[in-house]
C-alpha cells in the first residue's frame, strides 16, 4: 500500500492559515475596540504646574492688550483693560479646547475656531461655547504680576 505524505502536509498548512486569520481577526476587533475605550475613558491629565505664576512683569501689557501664557499645562489668558485693571481667565475654549484670544477691537474673549465669543469676564456670550472660561486671581507682588487658581476652585 502506499503512503500518502500530501495528507498529512494539508492539515499542518490549513492550522496555519487558521492561526493568521484568527490572529488578523483579532488585531481587527482590537483595532476597532482600543480607540472606542480611550475615548470612553481618557488618560488622566497631569497638572505640571502649581497653583501659582508670574504672568509678567508689571508695565509689559499696555492698557486694552493681552497676553497668553503658561499656567499649568494650559494656556492661560491675561488682560490689561484699558482702566488699568489686571484679568487673568483660562486660554482654553470650554467648546472645543481651542486657545482663545482678546480682541481689543470688541473688547471681547474670541474663539477662532467656531467663532465663540467672551466677555472680559470670562462669560460665554455667543457661538457655541457651553460654559465660561475659569476665572483666575491676580495680584501684585513687587514689579511681578503673579496668577493664581482661585481658592475653592
Amino acid at each position: 500500500m502506499p503512503t500518502n505524505d500530501t495528507s498529512r502536509v494539508k492539515p499542518e498548512r490549513r492550522r496555519l492559515v487558521e492561526i493568521l486569520l484568527g490572529g488578523g481577526l483579532i488585531a481587527s476587533v482590537i483595532s476597532f475596540v482600543y480607540p472606542i475605550l480611550r475615548y470612553l475613558v481618557p488618560p488622566p491629565v497631569a497638572d505640571l504646574g502649581g497653583d501659582e505664576v508670574v504672568a509678567c512683569k508689571k508695565g509689559d501689557l499696555k492698557p486694552n492688550s493681552s497676553k497668553i501664557f503658561r499656567f499649568g499645562n494650559r494656556p492661560a489668558l491675561l488682560l490689561l483693560t484699558a482702566e488699568g485693571e489686571y484679568r487673568a481667565l483660562s486660554a482654553t475654549c470650554t467648546h472645543l479646547s481651542c486657545t482663545v484670544q482678546y480682541r481689543n477691537d470688541l473688547h471681547q474673549i474670541w474663539c477662532a475656531c467656531h467663532n465663540g465669543l467672551y466677555d472680559m469676564n470670562g462669560r460665554n456670550v455667543a457661538g457655541p461655547p457651553p460654559r465660561p472660561l475659569e476665572v483666575f486671581q491676580v495680584n501684585l507682588r513687587g514689579d511681578d504680576v503673579v496668577v493664581r487658581r482661585k481658592q475653592g476652585a
